[in-house]
């Protein structure tokens, strides 16, 4: 019950930043959202057996902050690719391994992906996620593993 009510907090939070109105109107028609939300989930719970709980600890916001930053220089580096005149670009498509993460966090090292600018995950399948990048570096960055890393290190690996 207490992951519920981490997750009342954690949306109510995300709709006044969202709406950033204080009105009785929005308010309420928030608090009917939340409500529903909050109905599905307890409903998924029940049928999947496994809650699905909020990282309330320090690791969340060490990931979000490395991940500001990679977005940051990677936003940097697709502007100097576009803006510059002899545009290196190299597309690639590529699939990259990610079966040293576990399953629960396979979609969040996708996402990290796609939110990084320059690249974006096309495809999860169960050991492999297959990503488009505007430079081969980029995928062979992936490659490398450092954000997989970072999310291991943070939520652990397969085992």
């Amino acid at each position: 019950m207490m992951h519920i009510g981490k997750w009342a907090l954690l949306l109510s939070i995300f709709w006044l930043l969202l709406s950033g109105y204080i009105q009785p109107l929005l308010l309420s028609l928030g608090a009917v959202s939340i409500a529903l939300v909050l109905v599905v989930v307890k409903r998924m719970d029940r049928v999947d057996q496994v809650p699905k709980r909020i990282s309330s600890g320090l690791a969340l916001f060490r990931y979000l902050g490395w991940l500001f930053i990679q977005i940051f220089i990677s936003s940097a580096h697709v502007s100097k690719l576009v803006w510059r005149r002899d545009r290196k670009l190299s597309p690639v498509l590529a699939e990259i391994s990610v079966q040293n993460i576990k399953p629960s966090n396979r979609v969040l090292y996708a996402n990290s992906i796609t939110l990084t600018p320059g690249t974006l995950s096309v495809d999860l399948d169960d050991n492999v996620v297959t990503v488009h990048a505007l430079q081969a570096t980029s995928v062979d960055e992936l490659k490398q593993g450092v954000m997989e890393n970072k999310i291991t290190s943070i939520w652990g690996k397969n085992t």
